[in-house]
């Protein structure tokens, strides 16, 4: 069919408006497109530089330096050391068994620690560097430095370690510190704390001791660093740091010198011993032995180590100190005696006749002495330590007031002192027993407590506590942080005691007779310097009941016993007698008698407190010089002063 011009001219019109509406289409498109384009590079510039920067910049926090830890004069008792590590950031490597299989090439690892770092890996976020190896050496951790553009991921990096000069001396008391666990955060005592530095892999909190209980403190405060990394997540460089909060310095009231003593002197018995200053409450040394390296739980503990330390009877992670309770035996008779005089029951000059027991109830009650004492009173009661006066003496004072008396002179209290486990111990009386034994109270039980047996229970702390109390008249509180950074902590002075002074001066002389006496029970321990009297009273403390036939036995039988059996040997004390400003308790499990065993023990401590050194042989008896110079060489003592030195030349 043929066009005319007409339907040219038509057709050419359709196409025009097309054209037209097409360009339109378009030219609207590309306003839409520049629009967007200014809104994203203009408006939202600052929104995609950010998320550009964090696709190009990491932020990883930085641990802070932990807090050091130093005795009252100034000696380290827990420092930081350097450690050289490797870390793996599994969001930046990539394949991650390669890497690692690429790192142990390197470094030989051990396949337990591969398997730890694979699981540490998978377990936690892509962007927490996890630690693959520490304690590396110098040649080790510059071999990966240098291996660095293979190892995609992986930083070698010096973070800091703790280490415990005094190692063994200070282990129940500063404890250790170990990488978090799962316990700690779930059910330990961090489980309410926030703090974004517990989710780093082997991150080091403290454990026990004074590393537990003032974490806080010694912790401090994370820091941060600013890195590069490229497409491929490798580290380019560091941008910039901000350095964490350092942890607070700590100084406690012990001295280290006579610590160190202290734990020498226990050896490798059971026992645990603690010195208190009578006119502030310091804590000056606070001991239990056997001791163990809290350097090894830090390091990581083998296992044989960690079996041998659990295995051992005599319970060398035990800080008997605080967490060992024992009935305190004849040491409570003070308390006893206080009661009676306070209640006017008993005067200084009342006697009791003493045929070797007491029967109440159809039940004989024995005196350590078979054959008796004879007429006994206050003074020679407690300076023979005779059992039927105090059986006498409590049946008629009565539990309530007993008690009252014994938690006035510190028992049956849980002090806060920065220790792990610090135990309450137990001051029974009636209302006690029918709560917790369904029993109704008896006399017997009255007799028993009387003389520190039955269900009394005390810890060398609080023997401490009670003795510091009965030689100052205050109502002293133990101290063991002394200061934080330069901030000292004063000593608040104690009230004195609610108790008659004529009345606690009487119980003291009978402390003086108990060593000073030629008929006390610790005349052996004496100490004879002019200006130093020693004051105390033993104690023997029964773990299991004996028959008449048996105590007939006397000490050939305690002899004869397991050790487990024996009875536990326990010395208070404070000096000088006229003056005093230092008391010590002295706890040897199963040692048999406190005359012969805790004693001894108990009265060289306090001399090398006194002393601030080696005390001189003039001290003692002359009979005994030649023991105690013999005994003196076989101690191993540590001067603070030169292992610093030695450290620091290493």
């Amino acid at each position: 069919m043929r066009r005319t011009p007409r339907d040219t001219e038509q057709s050419a019109r359709i196409i025009s408006r097309r054209g037209l509406l097409l360009g339109g289409a378009q030219l609207g498109f590309m306003g839409l497109l520049g629009l967007r384009m200014r809104y994203m590079q203009v408006e939202q510039a600052d929104e995609f530089r950010l998320l550009a920067e964090e696709n190009r910049i990491n932020i990883r926090l930085l641990p802070p330096t932990r807090g050091l830890i130093y005795d009252r004069n100034g000696v380290i008792l827990a420092e930081n050391e350097p450690n050289y590590r490797i870390v793996l950031v599994r969001e930046d490597a990539g394949d991650v068994d390669a890497v690692l299989d690429r790192l142990d090439q390197i470094l030989n690892l051990d396949p337990e620690t591969l398997d730890n770092a694979r699981r540490e890996i998978a377990r936690r976020s892509p962007f927490v560097p996890v630690t693959v190896a520490d304690r590396l050496s110098w040649e080790q951790f510059a071999e990966v430095a240098v291996n660095g553009p293979a190892l995609p991921g992986v930083s070698p990096e010096v973070g800091l370690s703790r280490i415990y000069p005094l190692d063994t001396d200070f282990s129940h008391i500063v404890g250790y510190v170990g990488p978090v666990s799962d316990y700690d955060l779930t059910k330990g005592y961090l489980r309410e704390d926030k703090d974004p530095l517990l989710e780093i892999p082997r991150f080091q909190v403290g454990k026990t001791g004074v590393e537990a209980r003032m974490e806080h403190d010694l912790r401090g405060g994370a820091g941060t660093k600013r890195i590069e990394v490229n497409a491929v997540g490798r580290v380019m460089r560091e941008l910039g740091r901000q350095e964490g909060r350092a942890g607070t310095n700590l100084r406690l009231t012990i001295d280290s010198m006579l610590q160190n003593y202290l734990q020498a002197r226990l050896g490798d018995s059971s026992a645990s011993a603690v010195v208190m200053d009578t006119e502030n409450g310091d804590i000056l040394a606070i001991g239990s032995a056997p001791s163990f390296d809290p350097n090894k739980f830090v390091r990581g503990i083998s296992v044989p180590d960690y079996k041998a330390l659990i295995d051992n009877e005599y319970r060398p992670l035990a800080n008997k100190s605080v967490q060992g309770v024992y009935p305190p035996g004849s040491t409570f008779k003070m308390i006893t005696a206080l009661a009676a005089l306070e209640d006017g029951v008993i005067g200084p000059e009342d006697t009791v006749w003493c045929p070797g027991h007491k029967e109440v109830g159809g039940r004989k009650f024995h005196c350590w002495n078979r054959g008796g004492h004879g007429d006994v009173d206050l003074y020679e009661s407690l300076t023979e330590s005779c059992d039927v006066y105090f059986y006498d003496v409590a049946e008629r004072v009565g539990i309530e007031k007993i008690a009252v008396m014994a938690r006035r002179l510190g028992l049956g209290q849980r002090y806060e002192l920065p220790v792990s486990a610090v135990k309450r111990g137990l001051m029974p009386n009636k209302a006690w027993k029918l709560e917790h034994r369904d029993a109704e109270w008896v006399v017997g039980d009255t007799l028993n407590s009387g003389i520190g047996q039955g269900f009394v229970l005390a810890s060398p702390l609080q023997l401490a506590v009670m003795t510091a109390r009965l030689a100052s008249g205050r109502a002293l509180l133990p101290r063991m942080v002394k200061s934080a950074e330069e901030a000292e902590q004063p000593a608040h002075a104690a009230p004195r005691l609610d108790i008659n002074p004529e009345h606690l001066r009487l119980v003291r002389k009978g402390m003086y007779g108990v060593i000073n006496s030629r008929s006390g029970t610790a005349y052996g321990s004496r100490i004879v310097a002019e200006d130093i009297r020693l004051a105390g009273k033993t104690g023997t403390s029964q773990v299991f009941t004996i028959t008449a036939k048996e105590r007939a036995e006397g000490i050939r039988r305690q002899r004869d016993l397991p050790w487990n059996k024996r009875d536990h040997a326990l010395f208070v004390s404070f000096a000088p007698y006229d003056a005093p400003n230092v008391a010590c308790s002295v706890v040897v499990e199963h040692g048999g008698g406190g005359s012969l065993v805790a004693a001894p023990i108990a009265r060289d401590i306090i001399l090398q407190a006194l002393y601030g050194g080696k005390p001189p042989l003039s001290a003692y008896p002359s009979s005994q010089r030649g023991t105690i110079r013999t005994r003196q060489k076989k101690l191993i003592l540590r001067d603070p002063a030169t292992l610093a030195g030695e450290r620091s030349r290493a």
